[in-house]
C-alpha cells in the first residue's frame, strides 16, 4: 500500500471516497508518525481516538452511501488557539494550562462537520506571540529541516510553528493556523509548505484564543495550494456570533483553481527590496516574477509608500489589543490561580499573571498598556491607526494598477533556535514583509519556491484585492507548478 503520510488533502479525500483504503486506516498511520515524532515537540496534546473516531464516521457513511465532506478521511492538526470541546487548550501558556473548553470553536466545528479528524492540539507561540516558536510554556518547536552540514535545531516560523513543522514533517496532511501578522505565511515559507491568510472577516474567530482582535484570522496550512483551497472552503463562512464576520458565500475555490494567469497584472513593490534582505530571496523573487509572466501574466512596478511605517504601527496596535484581550486571565473564572497565603485579591491578580505569563508576552501587556494610557493614547495608538489607513489606502491605490501583488513571504531563510531569541527587535523583523497585508486585512499566500545554498526552503508571497481569495490561490498555483517544489526534510526525528 502506498504510504499514506505522504498524501495530502485531496489524495486522502478521494482515495477513501474510492475505497482505495479506510479512513481508520489513514488516522492510524497518521497517529503512528505523530508518536513517532515527538522529538519535533509540534504538539502539546495528541489526540488519536478522536481521529478514529471521525473516521470510523466517515466509514460508515460511505458504506451506507451517505454524501462524504469535502475533508472525509482527512486527520488534521488543531492549532492550539483554537477551542476544543472536551480537550485542553492553553494557547501555549502556562496561564491556561488545565483550561478545557466547554464549546468548540466555530471553525474546527466546521472541520469537523465536513468529514475531518483532529491529531491532536499544535503548540505554537504563547498567545501567537512570536516568531521562532520559542516563546511556548510547553517548549520550542524544532523544524523538521535542518541546514546542510549541522545539525542545529532550526526554528520553524511563528507562531503557527507546530502547525508548519508537522505538516512538512508528514506527520499531519494538514493544520489550522493564525496570522495575525505573518503567523501562518511566514513559518509556511520557513518549512517548505503552503499556507493562507484569507480576508480578515472570512474565517470566523470565536472560540479563538485572541491576541489582536482586529487582525487575528484563521487560514489552513497544507502540502500544495489546491489542498489550501479545499480546507479554506471548509473553514470559512458566516457566523453570526462573531461581529466581525463577513456575511458573504464561500466560494467554491478549489473547483476555480487555475493556473492560466493571461491578462492579470501582477505589482512588485518596490520598497519590499529592502537592506538586509538574503541574496537567495531576492534570487527567488526574481524566478516568481519569470515564473508569473510564463504563466501568462504581466508584470509591473508598483509603490507602497508607507511600508517602512507598516511594522513600528503593527507593534502599537497589536499590543494595545492584547493588553485588553490579556485582561481576562486573572485567575478568577479560568486558568492558573496562584494565591498566597495570607494574599488578597490584588495581590492574587498579580501572582496569577506573574506565574502564568511568559516573558515575550508579558513585554506586549507592558507596550500595550503604555501606548494605551493617559498621555501617550494619541502620541502612540491615534498615530498608528492613521499608519494602518495610510497603509491601506497605498494597497488601494497599488490595485489600480495591478490585479496582484508578488514579495518575497520573508527576508531570510530559517535561523537556529536561540539565534535571535534574545533580540526582540531582530525577531520583530521577520515579519516585515507579512505585516502590510494584516493591517490592511487582505488575502496573502505562502507558496515554497526554492531551496537556499543551506538547502532550507524560501517562500514567495501573493497578496490580493479583498475577497479575492480566488486571485491568490490561481497565482500560487501557477508559481507551485513552475516551481516545482518537492523536497523535505530527512526523518531525523524518527
Amino acid at each position: 500500500m502506498t504510504d499514506l503520510t505522504q498524501l495530502g488533502i485531496k489524495p486522502l479525500r478521494d482515495g477513501v471516497a474510492a475505497g482505495e483504503f479506510t479512513a481508520r486506516e489513514v488516522a492510524e498511520a497518521f497517529n503512528a508518525a505523530v508518536a513517532d515524532a515527538s522529538a519535533l515537540n509540534a504538539f502539546i496534546v495528541t489526540t488519536p481516538d478522536h481521529a478514529l473516531d471521525a473516521a470510523s464516521k466517515v466509514d460508515a457513511d460511505r458504506a451506507a452511501g451517505k454524501a462524504l465532506g469535502p475533508m472525509a478521511g482527512v486527520p488534521i492538526g488543531m492549532k492550539d488557539l483554537f477551542c476544543t470541546q472536551g480537550v485542553q487548550t492553553t494557547a501555549a501558556s502556562h496561564i491556561l494550562e488545565g483550561f478545557v473548553p466547554r464549546y468548540e470553536s466555530t471553525v474546527s466545528q466546521k472541520l469537523w462537520d465536513a468529514g475531518a479528524g483532529m491529531l491532536g492540539k499544535l503548540n505554537l507561540d504563547q498567545f501567537a506571540m512570536g516568531s521562532s516558536n520559542e516563546t511556548s510554556h510547553f517548549g520550542n518547536v524544532s523544524s523538521p529541516w535542518r541546514r546542510t552540514g549541522t545539525n542545529a535545531p532550526m526554528s520553524p516560523g511563528g507562531s503557527s510553528g507546530g502547525s508548519s513543522a508537522a505538516v512538512a514533517a508528514r506527520i499531519a496532511p494538514a493544520a489550522t493556523g493564525t496570522d495575525t501578522g505573518g503567523s501562518i505565511r511566514q513559518p509556511a515559507a520557513f518549512t517548505g509548505i503552503c499556507g493562507i491568510k484569507p480576508t480578515y472577516g472570512r474565517c470566523s474567530r470565536w472560540g479563538v484564543v485572541a491576541f489582536a482582535s482586529s487582525l487575528d484570522q484563521a487560514g489552513p496550512m497544507a502540502r500544495s495550494v489546491e489542498d489550501c483551497a479545499i480546507m479554506l472552503g471548509a473553514m470559512a463562512g458566516f457566523d453570526p456570533k462573531d461581529a466581525t464576520s463577513l456575511k458573504m458565500d464561500v466560494p467554491d475555490w478549489a473547483a476555480g483553481l487555475d493556473g492560466n494567469l493571461a491578462g492579470k497584472t501582477i505589482g512588485i513593490p518596490r520598497e519590499y527590496r529592502m537592506e538586509g534582505t538574503d541574496a537567495a530571496i531576492l534570487d527567488s523573487w526574481e524566478r516568481g516574477k519569470q515564473w508569473l509572466r510564463d504563466a501568462g501574466a504581466t508584470i509591473v512596478d508598483i509603490s507602497l509608500p508607507h511600508t517602512k511605517y507598516a511594522l513600528p504601527a503593527y507593534y502599537i496596535i497589536a499590543p494595545a489589543e492584547a493588553s485588553s484581550n490579556l485582561a481576562r486571565y486573572d485567575g478568577v473564572r479560568y486558568g492558573l490561580r496562584d494565591l498566597p497565603d495570607g494574599a488578597g485579591l490584588q495581590d492574587m491578580y498579580a501572582e496569577t499573571r506573574e506565574a502564568g505569563f511568559g516573558d515575550e508576552v508579558k513585554r506586549r501587556i507592558l507596550i500595550g498598556t503604555y501606548v494605551l494610557s493617559a498621555g501617550f493614547y494619541d502620541a502612540y495608538y491615534t498615530q498608528a491607526q492613521k499608519v494602518r489607513a495610510l497603509v491601506a489606502r497605498d494597497f488601494e491605490q497599488a490595485f489600480a494598477q495591478c490585479d496582484l501583488i508578488l514579495a518575497p513571504t520573508t527576508p531570510t531563510a530559517s535561523f537556529p533556535l536561540g539565534e535571535n531569541s534574545e533580540d526582540p527587535l531582530a525577531m520583530y523583523l521577520n515579519d516585515v514583509f507579512a505585516v502590510p497585508a494584516s493591517l490592511a486585512g487582505l488575502p496573502a499566500m505562502s507558496v515554497p519556491a526554492m531551496q537556499n545554498e543551506g538547502g532550507l526552503p524560501l517562500g514567495l508571497q501573493l497578496v490580493g484585492r479583498p475577497f479575492d481569495e480566488q486571485g491568490v490561490l490561481n497565482a500560487g498555483l501557477a508559481i507551485e507548478q513552475r516551481a516545482g517544489f518537492s523536497a523535505q526534510p530527512d526523518k531525523w526525528w524518527c
